[in-house]
């Protein structure tokens, strides 16, 4: 089986291709606003380095956040539009559980800078099951205790160093989804809507 894997979700874009459940390409950078102007030379870099066509894939595995709003919706365009384009399976898959998978710990607590002391963030066990439902919350008022992983610089956070054969042997059998129909997981309003419901 052959899969491409994306993450965009963070500062950091994540790409990989998976055959045979081997890892043949991986790319994981620090790209901050410069993911849109580089996804797709990574992408096309990821099929040659593994020496397949995108034809070739069996499925796509993407993030859908929560996370950077351009950031998710850059990933999600590339994953829809080369689902629809190759009639391939796409599985949607939470960022948080993305840097959850880092570690083999039965509480790791997944964190995403959302600014103004507020973050993203998910609970997960070692298997990778949602111990607690992601959530847009103040970094204060996580009481749970466990191991903190953050790409953003959140005190007493680990970096991440994702399991990418983790996830996708979580998600192998995951129903597809529609790629017209699969959507951002934002978890909060975008600052546009704020100010719209401010004005109301």
């Amino acid at each position: 089986m052959k899969y491409l894997f994306i993450d965009s979700a963070t500062a950091n874009l994540v790409v990989a291709i998976i055959i045979d459940e081997k890892i043949k390409y991986f790319f994981n950078e620090h790209t901050a606003n410069d993911t849109s102007s580089i996804i797709m030379k990574v992408i096309a870099d990821a099929f040659k380095t593994a020496n397949i066509t995108p034809q070739e894939l069996d499925k796509i595995f993407v993030s859908t956040g929560p996370g950077s709003f351009t950031g998710i919706r850059v990933g999600l365009t590339v994953a829809k539009t080369m689902a629809f384009a190759l009639n391939v399976p796409v599985i949607p898959i939470s960022s948080l559980e993305i840097i959850a998978s880092s570690t083999p710990d039965n509480s790791n607590i997944a964190l995403i800078d959302a600014r103004r002391g507020y973050v993203y963030a998910g609970i997960y066990d070692k298997n990778l099951n949602n111990i607690s439902p992601d959530k847009h919350i103040k970094l204060v008022d996580i009481t749970v205790s466990g191991t903190y992983i953050s790409y953003d610089n959140i005190e007493g956070a680990i970096k991440p160093n994702v399991d990418i054969l983790k996830v996708i042997k979580k998600h192998e059998n995951s129903s597809r989804v529609n790629p017209h129909t699969l959507n951002p997981r934002y978890l909060k309003l975008t600052e546009a809507e704020e100010r719209l419901q401010k004005n109301d």
